[in-house]
């Protein structure tokens, strides 16, 4: 995620009034059967999961680069050793080249207002190389926009086929302008937050083969493999990466080693590089030339890293299930000192990667780092989060939480965040909501709060004018045809609303927990599709869910239940709009005592009236559905009979 600022759901326009005549409901519409996005395969079972001929290309990288603080350049060399899994001989391989989104031509310039204020000259391309099959020869390629192709001498062969391609490149830093990369001041010097700082593969998959989806806007679509990269720097400048240092000898001083020692056993924070020891020369090994810090990620998707030569820097040890440790680091400058900043950035990071891991999948890395800058606040890459080094307490846990949050959604899971943002954006935000309650007894929440209403308002409410508005996109169209205004709303706010909606009203956590779990585990280190989520909840949580898939994701549908009238021990409710949802209908009887009637999906497959007679002989005074306000319900006015007798709202969880 790019934190940029938020879009309230409240500050879209209406198409009309929410209270304005409904539609008529059709039950054909809404429970006729459900086309999945993608068919199922030997590939991609009826299950959800992976079928018994399913395959994945792998990508391992060997990668040294040196920045210039300078004259603020990269110079890199990127050696990419690629195996061909799939049925398929590739006569060619595709490449990601980011950083040509820079350039003054780029087509993302085209597609939205986050346009770059300035440009770069992209990569500069020296040289590429192909080692295959005991050869080594100069490539042919062409790059068009943020992709490279590369034209193979002979094809790689299917079923572990395997080639090397080595790149020589150099390119000229973004500053503050790169969005999601580049470099901006503090007090100390420059902080510089390095991502898409190496060609990368494309992903070449069964859903349509090589995925060359160009860098808009929108984010990424990686292999897998294991990174050894090594980053040349001036020799007072500190590196933070993503994965494991292996040469801290080299790099780090006695007393910074064993200071990560005593915090790799310590629940406490501790200080590793104080706001004191930021301008001592002391706290570096060498005071002139250059040092190269050499990192191992394995089973990752990417790296990144932040260098600076003004990082305090703190760490403390992260407790995994089974007994298992990690480390949790914070970098930032000195002007982000003290507890109502940066100063619990590690306490929130540990927290945030215990609670996810204990709640959904184990981390896997050995390394979990928040680095503060302001080049590209708010962006994630596995092991490392890129957060903004001026915010506050509650702002940065929230923002530590939502982008550590990122190594499920899609580090471990692999989405195809290019064409399919809101199963990585929305995921992570469903998460980040239980995150927020466990979070310190509740110390920042409810996250709803914060995240998507700033008034506080119900999240079952706020969503209600997105799904008016005619021009609002459904969940199932590419990332980058979705408008900045509504890329929020929709794809961070709606797809997790739909989660909360799924588990707490339609599944019931119960049953949704241990089938979320089992989406992860299943599709860890793998590239499910929109059908493989869908298919494998509906399979573990034992529920025909078409109706929603098709109402919440695939349109924006509304839904309007109403009590139209009470007679005798009958009310009627009716469905009045083409969304439907499980609700409750609570009566009151004469005796100030009351009922709680599940009304459930299917009383809607064949009506859109139903009489339902609630049971015993008491005398009823009063009815209304979604008592406690836990549905995205657009006309409230008609839930209660008589209508002066509806309840207080609740508040949705």
């Amino acid at each position: 995620m790019k934190n940029v600022a938020r879009l309230s759901i409240a500050s879209l326009a209406l198409a009309g009034s929410l209270g304005a005549s409904a539609a008529t409901f059709d039950p054909r519409e809404t429970f006729a059967p459900f086309t999945y996005p993608q068919q199922a395969t030997a590939y991609r079972s009826g299950s959800g999961m992976p079928g018994p001929l399913f395959w994945q290309n792998r990508a391992d990288y060997e990668l040294a680069a040196t920045l210039d603080p300078v004259k603020n350049t990269m110079v890199g060399k990127a050696t990419i050793h690629y195996t061909n899994n799939s049925p398929d001989a590739l006569d060619v391989l595709w490449l990601q080249m980011d950083q040509n989104r820079y350039t003054p031509d780029a087509r993302g310039n085209f597609t939205s207002g986050r346009t770059p204020k300035q440009h770069t000259d992209g990569y500069r391309v020296a040289t590429v190389t192909l080692e295959q099959g005991g050869k080594t020869v100069k490539a042919s390629y062409v790059v068009a926009d943020t992709r490279m192709q590369v034209r193979l001498p002979e094809p790689v062969a299917a079923r572990g086929g395997k080639v090397s391609l080595t790149i020589e490149y150099s390119y000229d830093l973004p500053g503050d302008f790169g969005g999601r990369t580049g470099f901006a001041p503090s007090k100390n010097g420059n902080i510089y937050e390095m991502a898409q700082w190496y060609p990368r593969m494309c992903v070449y998959d069964d859903l349509r083969g090589w995925d060359t989806a160009p860098f808009l806007n929108s984010e990424f679509y990686l292999e897998y493999g294991d990174f050894d990269y090594a980053i040349t720097v001036p020799a007072n400048m500190i590196v933070a990466g993503s994965g494991e240092l292996v040469n801290p000898d080299d790099v780090l001083t006695a007393t910074q080693r064993e200071r990560l020692a005593k915090a790799r056993e310590s629940d406490a924070t501790v200080m590793i590089r104080t706001p004191a020891e930021v301008t001592d020369p002391a706290s570096r090994p060498s005071k002139t030339g250059t040092l190269t810090w050499k990192f191992r990620m394995k089973n990752s998707r990417d790296v990144a890293f932040g260098a600076s030569t003004a990082y305090v820097w703190d760490a403390a040890r992260i407790n995994l299930p089974e007994g298992k440790k990690a480390l949790a680091m914070s970098v930032y400058p000195v002007e982000s000192v003290g507890n109502d900043s940066w100063g619990r950035s590690t306490e929130y990071l540990k927290a945030s990667v215990e609670h996810f891991s204990t709640k959904w999948y184990p981390y896997p890395y050995p390394v979990a780092v928040n680095e503060a800058g302001s080049a590209a606040s708010g962006m994630e890459y596995p092991g490392i989060v890129f957060d903004p080094m001026k915010a506050p307490a509650k702002p940065l846990h929230m923002v530590t939480a939502h982008e550590i949050g990122h190594t499920w959604f899609p580090m471990i899971v692999g989405t195809d965040e290019r064409r399919n943002a809101w199963m990585d954006e929305g995921f992570n935000t469903f998460i980040d909501v239980y995150e927020a309650d466990a979070f310190h007894h509740g110390e920042f929440a409810p996250k709803r709060d914060s995240e998507y209403s700033p008034k506080g308002g119900n999240p079952v409410d706020e969503i209600l004018p997105l799904l008016a508005d005619p021009d609002a996109p459904n969940l199932l169209i590419g990332a980058d045809m979705v408008k900045e205004k509504y890329r929020h709303p929709a794809t961070y706010f709606k797809a997790a609303l739909g989660l909360v909606l799924l588990r707490e009203q339609i599944i019931g956590p119960e049953r949704f927990d241990p089938a979320f779990r089992k989406y992860i585990a299943t599709w860890a280190y793998r590239h499910p599709s929109p059908s493989d989520f869908f298919r494998l909840m509906e399979s573990e949580a034992g529920e025909d869910l078409s109706w929603f898939w098709r109402g919440w994701y695939a349109n924006n549908w509304q839904l309007d239940m109403a009590i139209t009238k009470v007679e005798g021990a009958v009310v009627t409710i009716e469905n009045r709009d083409q969304l439907v949802m499980p609700a409750t209908l609570r009566v009151t009887f004469d005796d100030k005592s009351t009922l709680d009637i599940r009304v459930p999906v299917e009383t809607w497959q064949q009506h859109k009236s139903f009489d339902l007679t609630v049971p015993g002989a008491r005398k009823i005074v009063a009815a209304t559905i979604d008592p406690d306000h836990v549905i995205p319900d657009r006309d409230r006015s008609n839930n209660s009979w008589p209508a002066a007798a509806a309840p207080a709202a609740g508040k949705a969880h």
